[in-house]
This record gives C-alpha cells, structure tokens and sequence, in this order.
C-alpha cells in the first residue's frame, strides 16, 4: 500500500498534484453524505431553501473542510504529505470561522438550538481528528454521531428551531449509514495495507461506493421532486 492517499478512489485521476491532493483531502463522498444529513434535517418539515442553502453550506465547511484538514494534521501517517502545514492550518481555521458566522447568524436570529449543536461539533470537531485527550473521542461512535446524527438535527434546527420525530428517525438512519460507513471503511484501509486480496479489497470499496453514492443520490432527487 503507498503511504499517502493519492490512488484512493475518490481521489481524482486527472490535473495537477497539487489540485489532486486538495480533493482527495476534502474526501468529496464523505463530505457529500454529511451536508446530505444536514439536507434530510431541512427537509423533516417545510423548509426554506435559503436555510436549506446555508446549512449545507455551514456543513461543507465546518466538517468537510475544516474536519478534513485537521484529520491532515492529527494523522500520524501523514497521507497528504506534500500539502504544507501551515496551510492547511489556515484553510481549517478559515472555513470554520465563515461556518460559526452561518450558524451563529441563525441561532442569534430565530435558531437557538444550533448554539448545543455546534458546540458539541466544535469539541468532536477537535477532539476526534486532532485525537486530543490520548483520542478518547477519536471511534466509532463519535463518528456517527458528530458526522451523522447531529448533522441532521442542525437541518432541523435551521429551518424550525425544533427537532421532529421525524427528523430524529433520519438522525437514526444518519447514524446507522455513518456507523456502517467508518466500519467499512477501515476494513478497506487494513486489505490495502495488504494487497493479497484485491478482490476483498475492491468489495469494501464498491460499498463505500455505493453508500455515499446512494446518499447523496436520493438527497438530490428528493429535493428536485419538491421543485418540479
């Protein structure tokens, strides 16, 4: 297995390096399923597509960048290697500053519950991918949590200042396709480790294929059903 990511398959396979290891960093599957969390929570009730808009914008930011960069940074492989710390830094700071503008914007506005919500983000945020406190926050359960539950609860927050039951039978199935994703995903990275099995190794990957691919699929459709 090569030491950096750069063959994973949601790494793009054209453009420069440097272009190749800033979407590979940004894991573009995976972040497409947690702003599709963020998306089911809006659409738990009648939503606004303006809050519909900066909740998966706040979580692009906030979890697909920033989370992302910090993982760079908290790893201890180092899998983009090349990539320079300090900005890397700078682009996690960066995109978590405009995501706390979104989301305080909304909770000082008419959406108080987004304040819990984002804190308890802001502290897996750092305490998983930094593996702050020996990563006593850095498993499986906290993955699904911070990556699928809350997500979803945020979507309904923006829109309502409520969580539905509806929203938290989403939450529920968040978490279950987060729980299932991580799983997966980190018996893919032990077959890469050792390519004697190829072909369990490309099953693992069809899986993690198909279940962002599905996510994020029947998000787009469900939202384009309601505007046609």
């Amino acid at each position: 297995m090569p030491k950096d990511r750069i063959s994973e398959w949601f790494v793009p396979k054209f453009g420069p390096k440097n272009f190749r290891l800033c979407c590979g960093i940004l894991f573009l599957p995976y972040t497409g399923m947690v702003v599709s969390f963020a998306a089911w929570g809006s659409f738990a009730g009648n939503f606004s597509a303006e809050r519909l808009v900066a909740i998966c914008v706040l979580y692009f930011l906030a979890l697909g960048v920033a989370a992302h960069c910090l993982d760079a940074i908290g790893s201890k492989t180092k899998p983009w290697g090349i990539l320079s710390r300090k900005k890397i830094w700078a682009a996690s700071l960066t995109s978590l500053a405009v995501a706390f503008v979104i989301g305080l914007y909304y909770a000082f506005l008419d959406s108080p519950l987004l304040f819990p919500i984002g804190i308890a983000e802001t502290f897996f945020l750092f305490g998983y991918n930094l593996e702050l406190l020996r990563g006593k926050f850095h498993n499986n359960i906290v993955f699904a949590v911070s990556w699928g539950i809350l997500p979803v609860f945020a979507g309904s927050a923006i829109q309502t200042n409520t969580i539905s039951l509806q929203a938290l039978t989403l939450a529920g199935i968040a978490g279950l396709l987060s729980y299932i994703l991580i799983r997966t995903s980190q018996k893919y990275k032990r077959l890469r480790a050792d390519p004697t099995d190829r072909q369990e190794t490309y099953k693992q990957e069809i899986i993690l294929k198909l279940i962002s691919a599905s996510v994020i699929a029947s998000t787009i459709s469900f939202f384009v059903s309601r505007y046609t």
